[in-house]
């Protein structure tokens, strides 16, 4: 039986490294050792982004809502306590769209949350 030799795999795998790693600044897109670790890395930031992400967004739904309850005279856990109350389930997502876009609609929930308090 021939031997086979590894180079066609080889060549493969570097590749695939090199070319995840297109764009990247100097040798870390030109050679394959630097590559790899600059790849590795970025790969550790893709998936801790991913997770950042949903807590900035969440972040950012609530700052919304806070700022619109305080204009309603409400504030933010008194304003989702009393949604809670009122048996309204819209999540943080939404009451924020609203809180940008339909003023007159969250202004009505705000209203049935300080009813329902």
């Amino acid at each position: 039986m021939a031997r086979v030799k590894g180079a066609v795999t080889t060549r493969a795998r570097r590749n695939k490294v090199l070319k995840l790693a297109k764009g990247y600044w100097g040798s870390k897109s030109k050679h394959f050792k630097m590559a790899k670790q600059a790849v590795m890395k970025s790969g550790n930031y893709a998936f801790a982004g991913r997770k950042m992400k949903k807590r900035d967004f969440r972040s950012l739904w609530i700052t919304r809502i806070s700022a619109q309850a305080k204009v309603n005279g409400m504030n933010y856990s008194q304003f989702m306590h009393g949604l809670k109350l009122a048996g309204i389930n819209l999540n943080r997502k939404m009451l924020a769209e609203l809180a940008v876009s339909d003023k007159a609609a969250f202004a009505a929930l705000v209203e049935k949350a300080k009813a329902a308090k």
